[in-house]
């Protein structure tokens, strides 16, 4: 698998240029899109053609992780002849939230197929996720995936959202690449149960025993520099932090 950083930034980034959460994952049997902020779309339909998509799975109902969704049903919409639609997975009450923004009854049914998933194991194209809740809003959710075609084979963790680190440890097998929200840095947590910081994604990723961890979501004002150090004062591994338009493929998936 290859993973492509669409979007990297959390909230309200202050990089020019930085999307807000979005990251492509491909093999030669299809796409899939983890989450989709603001700005995401532009990153999205300058690598790939967006109508391509298997499907976009959508961690939870905050607008940096699922905004853009909007301009990919604008696009669908307005500039495929004919028009095109996209299988959207997301939390329960997407479709009403996006329904909302514009005001307009059915307007993300006009292009987008959206699911409601829970917690369990889906298979999308030459996907395997396996999805599990983790704290954050009342229904944020975390995935691994994985290839369908080689069981027990690497996969990619991604912590959408998460404000405890031990709730990503039963998604994390040995060697797993770990893309992992980092949002307070280098801590400590101002409040508690909302996001980590790097002292948190060390000890998970030592824990798990992790192949490499990607640290992704980090809040402006917090030192880059800093929350890599916390990492690494526990995890011994390869940790880097991600940038938009930054690629890597999965290790022994």
């Amino acid at each position: 698998m290859e993973l492509t950083v669409i979007g990297s930034g959390a909230a309200y980034p202050d990089r020019p240029g930085t999307a807000s959460s979005s990251y492509l994952v491909e093999h030669v049997g299809g796409r899939l899109l983890l989450d989709m902020g603001q700005g995401a779309f532009a990153g999205l339909a300058g690598r790939i053609e967006p109508a391509a998509l298997l499907a976009a799975w959508i961690s939870h109902l905050h607008p940096d992780h699922f905004v853009d969704l909007v301009a990919l049903r604008h696009y669908l919409r307005y500039e495929l002849d004919p028009p095109g639609r996209v299988r959207v997975l997301a939390p329960a009450g997407l479709a009403e939230r996006l329904d909302g923004l514009l005001g307009q009854p059915g307007f993300a049914a006009e292009s987008l197929d959206v699911e409601a998933y829970r917690e369990g194991v889906l298979a999308i194209g030459p996907f395997t996720l396996e999805i599990r809740r983790v704290t954050h809003t009342a229904a944020s959710y975390a995935v691994r995936v994985s290839l369908s075609s080689e069981p027990g084979a690497l996969g990619l963790v991604y912590s959408g959202d998460c404000g405890r680190a031990d709730d990503l440890a039963p998604l994390v097998r040995p060697g797993d690449d770990l893309l992992v929200e980092v949002s307070f840095g280098a801590g400590p947590p101002p409040v508690e149960g909302l996001h980590l910081d790097g002292s948190a994604v060390g000890r998970l990723a030592a824990a798990t025993r992790a192949g490499r961890v990607l640290l992704t979501h980090l809040q402006m004002r917090r030192d880059p520099a800093a929350a890599l150090a916390a990492v690494r004062d526990t995890y011994a591994g390869p940790v880097e932090l991600v940038r938009d338009g930054d690629r890597f493929t999965i290790a022994g998936a």
